[in-house]
């Protein structure tokens, strides 16, 4: 098994390294490739994702990617890179799990996963404007959607889990968000032990902020998933604990959402539940470890549970200190 691992910038640089400690104690064996990647990468070489980050991420088939700073204003050759990296190792699906955790002030009784297409709508960036007129490309595919509504109803059956919503706005664009539907049914046929609804995504995201608990799988194209995958993140203690992963054929990418957080970046206080969480689910859906991944998500559990946490969650642990009380309940 190898890991490549990409900490970026700002806190990255402080959750990864100890995310990727406990993962050691779980895989001894396990081979970690450093690479680089994000905004302090570009303004040293150039570019956001240099060539041989993205040739070893191809050769290890499996990524952690720490959070990367981003310019707040248009800089000429920037992308990101994280984008670049989900299109180049063709990670067509992001899975978004949110989860009752203890000790984080989440909602209770929530275990919902929001599963999105992550190849292309308007994350194409494909854009035009004269200065008065701008334009964006929104692209749906039917191969893209089967692919992705593939992954989610797999997703759901192996998990135990009963229900797939299939979210959209087909009312405005029935040419676009209706392909995304009806692609989503036609796979849907496949899986009849799997019950199938959909909702309109405004409406989904008022259902989802009055009950989240209501949800099981929510399938989406990218831009809803994204923004309805951070409105969940907040019923399940805010973004410090929201863990993702992004599946494809030859290549999965964990990636802790949250942001480089520059505000407390080399203070060693950042929370490192997002990235432990990320490992998890690249331990049971990319190396097929599920016990290994339990025993993980278990000993994150138990730390939160005894009240040991970092300052954003009330605690007073250091990002280290929070994994090494992970470490003493791997045992």
């Amino acid at each position: 098994m190898k890991l490549c691992v990409i900490s970026g910038d700002g806190i990255g640089r402080e959750v990864v390294p100890q995310a990727v400690r406990v993962l050691r104690r779980l895989l001894p064996a396990l081979q970690i490739v450093e690479a680089e990647a994000g905004w302090d990468t570009f303004r040293q070489q150039g570019t956001a994702l240099p060539a041989a980050t993205l040739a070893a991420a191809r050769e290890c088939g499996a990524v952690l990617f720490g959070a990367v700073s981003s310019p707040a204003y248009p800089v000429a050759g920037y992308r990101s890179p994280i984008v670049q990296l989900r299109r180049e190792l063709g990670c067509h699906a992001n899975m978004r799990p949110t989860l009752s955790l203890p000790g984080c002030g989440a909602a209770e009784g929530i275990d919902l996963m929001i599963v999105r297409e992550n190849t292309e709508d308007l994350y194409v960036g494909e854009e035009q404007s004269d200065g008065d007129t701008a334009t964006a490309i929104k692209r749906i595919t039917r191969v893209a959607s089967r692919r992705v509504a593939e992954t989610a109803f797999r997703l759901a059956q192996d998990g135990g889990r009963h229900r797939v919503t299939i979210m959209h706005k087909a009312n405005i664009m029935p040419l676009t968000d209706g392909l995304f539907r009806d692609a989503a049914r036609d796979v849907a046929a496949d899986y009849p032990q799997i019950a199938v609804d959909e909702l309109l995504v405004d409406t989904a995201a008022l259902k989802l902020a009055q009950a989240p608990q209501g949800f099981d799988v929510l399938l989406a194209p990218n831009l809803y998933g994204d923004i309805l995958s951070d409105l969940a993140a907040a019923f399940g203690g805010g973004l410090g604990v929201a863990a993702s992963l992004n599946l494809g054929s030859e290549a999965a990418i964990a990636e802790p959402v949250h942001g480089s957080a520059p505000d407390i970046a080399g203070r060693g206080i950042a929370n490192p539940v997002a990235s432990l969480l990320s490992l998890a689910l690249l331990l049971r859906h990319w190396w097929a470890q599920p016990t290994l991944a339990a025993r993980l998500e278990q000993a994150v559990r138990r730390t939160l549970a005894d009240g040991i946490a970092t300052p954003d969650l009330g605690g007073e642990a250091t990002t280290a200190a929070f994994c090494d009380a992970v470490l003493a309940r791997l045992d």
